[in-house]
């Protein structure tokens, strides 16, 4: 096994042991077993456990980021909307594992981002589409960040928490985030009151 190919491999074993175990429950030894390798030749490629675990985030990220942002084809704000709601479940149905990685809590965020900067990062993204519709319909085109914030964020909890029940299918939780979503948008007030008697 060339370098290269040793190096892919703990990075995919790294990859199973993370998702399976978590950052603490997992050791340099148990993927040196797995890979059935000394624990020096994983120390050699990463540098010791958070060294693999920060590539094996950054990847992931990248995938998932690619994989959202080469979604937005579609000319349409609610296709676009769609296209988006469905890169991530897709991501969540192909990359399970690497999902499973990202909604934890990096212990080394300060080199690899967390799923929020992640998030965060898709959110910019939209937030230009966003931006536009804004103006066409007469609204703030300052507040898109924030909705794109919300909008995203909303799509990622659905997911997280569609992982775990798997139903109902894809499409389907796709078309009712998809629904709440573009129906909240279209019926939404330029200057929004608090009914309540907080204001503050």
């Amino acid at each position: 096994m060339t370098g290269k190919q040793r190096r892919e491999q703990l990075l995919e074993i790294g990859r199973t042991v993370f998702a399976e175990r978590g950052y603490d429950g997992t050791s340099v030894e148990e993927i040196a077993e797995r890979a059935g390798v000394s624990k020096p030749v994983v120390y050699e490629h990463f540098g010791g456990k958070e060294g693999l675990y920060a590539v094996v985030v950054d990847r992931e990220m990248q995938l998932l980021l690619d994989m959202v942002t080469g979604a937005l084809t579609g000319g349409h704000s609610r296709e676009l909307l769609e296209q988006a709601a469905f890169a991530l479940m897709d991501y969540i149905d192909t990359s399970t594992d690497g999902f499973r990685i990202l909604v934890r809590d990096s212990p080394v965020a300060q080199s690899t981002g967390t799923f929020a900067s992640l998030i965060s990062d898709i959110a910019t993204q939209v937030e230009d589409i966003l931006g536009l519709e804004f103006k066409a319909r007469g609204f703030d085109a300052r507040l898109a960040p924030m909705y794109s914030q919300m909008l995203v964020g909303m799509v990622a909890l659905t997911g997280q928490w569609w992982l775990e029940v798997r139903k109902p299918e894809k499409a389907e939780v796709a078309a009712h985030l998809v629904n709440l979503a573009w129906h909240g948008l279209e019926g939404m007030e330029r200057h929004p009151k608090l009914v309540g008697e907080r204001k503050g």
